[in-house]
């Protein structure tokens, strides 16, 4: 079973070939990173995580946003009227783009020609691809869940058994960058302790833990994390064998927040190092799998939010029948804080994770959009008309109250800046025209639009855009990723 990430990817490496002849890294012209585009973490604000020594700086460090996977950002975007838009081809599907303290741009593609991962290192400044990094196939199609670490390494995972580090640097011929694998944590022995072979089960998302470890979650339900300092690999397995994980996992003081296909869990280590459950909290699944969703289950990486720490609470959507449900615990207990149906009868179902600050969530539906067909088991029923829509949930001393709804049509996964005060998206028209947005987090108005492209080759497909430090957004799309400019 794949997860989000690798079903979406394998698909369209299956039905994008055409775009396997793309160019090649460009090595000549390299751009030295400005000053402006380097990150540094801004002074913490209420609400928002506490810094992860471990990880690259908020924002840009994992898919989420942060290792609470708020999905949220400290950093301006490209504002109400930015330059056009420019293309990018790669000749891959890019989900995972990221920047660690240097500013320089990581992506990681899953190939057309192969169906391998690659790591791209893109120019900060034009943001053509400078250097790649192959990486060995697995048993499971596209690449996992990635971080840029405290050292601007991204942490992935390869076909050969190993967690690596990938680094860069200038030290290649006449000075330009390179990638590298500067180091290989293999976790094969783990997993085979576990279920009885090398290949009966692999990793699928990778997250910094505030231990300082390399925290893991497998397709088949298991979590656990290697320890950079020793070399130790360990993990347990999660509930019921027939559990399986389909998003990314999130990080946080507490520990670790899994959620499966079945139940949300808060893991950590003991002072023996053994990985416990602290609690296991089930939700309603539903029937099916819902059209526009990926999983039967919940699509949503936990996200970490509260008003004073930033991960006092978790919120997760269900798939609950007829409305999906926002589900909120507090973070130390499990305990059940509140519980509301979302979107309306015609449109309640999500993919993606919501945004959490504060005391607000805001859910995207997902719920008939026309993802590429072969990517899972069918779904009930078996298509949908896609009608968009994002709301709004706030906690309130009672539980909690939708605030607002509107009928954008999002195709990306929503990211909120908290230094701008909007919610950046992309929306699809029936017309296939693919538009950035920027919406009021306060009213739910779109208060500016801009287009990216238009037609199927521009389709972002519910894959995540990252705002870089000088307000420049990157965004996947199937024929490679766009830039947008202030």
């Amino acid at each position: 079973m794949f997860t989000r990430v690798q079903r979406t990817v394998a698909c369209l490496v299956l039905t994008a070939t055409v775009m396997a002849t793309s160019p090649g890294p460009a090595t000549a012209g390299v751009t030295p990173v400005a000053a402006s585009q380097r990150h540094d973490d801004p002074p913490r604000v209420r609400g928002e995580l506490p810094r992860n020594p471990w990880s690259g700086p908020a924002g840009t460090a994992t898919m989420h946003g942060d290792p609470g996977s708020s999905d949220t950002t400290p950093l301006r975007g490209p504002g109400p009227d930015p330059q056009p838009a420019q293309t990018v081809p790669v000749p891959g599907v890019c989900p995972t783009i990221l920047a660690g303290r240097d500013g320089v741009p990581l992506a990681l593609c899953t190939e057309y020609a192969d169906r391998a991962p690659s790591v791209y290192l893109l120019d900060p400044t034009t943001y053509l691809p400078l250097a790649r990094l192959h990486l060995e196939a697995g048993a499971l199609l596209g690449g996992v869940y990635a971080y840029v670490d405290h050292r601007d390494r991204l942490v992935t995972v390869d076909g050969s058994g190993a967690i690596v580090l990938v680094a860069h640097d200038r030290s290649g011929p006449g000075g330009t960058w390179r990638l590298f694998v500067q180091r290989r944590i293999p976790f094969t022995d783990a997993v085979a302790r576990l279920c009885g072979s090398a290949t009966c089960d692999a990793l699928v998302t990778v997250a910094p833990g505030y231990d300082g470890r390399i925290w893991f979650a497998t397709a088949h339900a298991a979590a656990g994390y290697a320890d950079p300092a020793t070399g130790r690999v360990v993990v347990r397995r999660l509930g019921r064998r027939s559990e399986r994980i389909g998003n990314s996992i999130s990080t946080v003081p507490d520990g670790t927040v899994v959620t499966t296909d079945h139940a949300t869990y808060l893991v950590r280590s003991d002072r023996r190092g053994r990985v416990r459950t602290v609690w296991r909290r089930a939700y309603d699944r539903g029937p099916a799998r819902k059209p526009g969703q990926l999983t039967w289950g919940s699509g949503a990486t936990p996200t970490l939010f509260g008003p004073r720490t930033g991960h006092e609470f978790v919120a997760i959507t269900d798939n609950a029948r007829p409305r999906t449900r926002v589900l909120v615990y507090r973070t130390g207990t499990g305990a059940l804080r509140c519980s509301i149906p979302v979107l309306g009868r015609d449109n309640s179902g999500s993919e993606n994770s919501p945004i959490g600050f504060r005391r607000s969530i805001y859910v995207a539906s997902t719920y008939g959009y026309p993802i590429p067909a072969g990517t899972t088991g069918p779904s009930d029923p078996a298509s949908a008309p896609f009608v968009g829509g994002l709301e709004r949930v706030d906690l309130t001393r009672r539980g909690c109250r939708s605030v607002w709804r509107s009928p954008v049509r999002s195709s990306a996964v929503p990211r909120l800046s908290t230094a701008e005060g909007v919610i950046y998206t992309v929306t699809r028209s029936e017309t296939l025209a693919y538009d950035l947005v920027r919406v009021s987090p306060r009213t739910g108005r779109v208060l500016s639009r801009s287009r990216l492209g238009h037609g199927p080759t521009a389709d972002t497909l519910q894959m995540v855009g990252s705002i870089l430090a000088d307000g420049t957004l990157l965004q996947g799309t199937i024929a490679g990723l766009t830039v947008t400019r202030r």
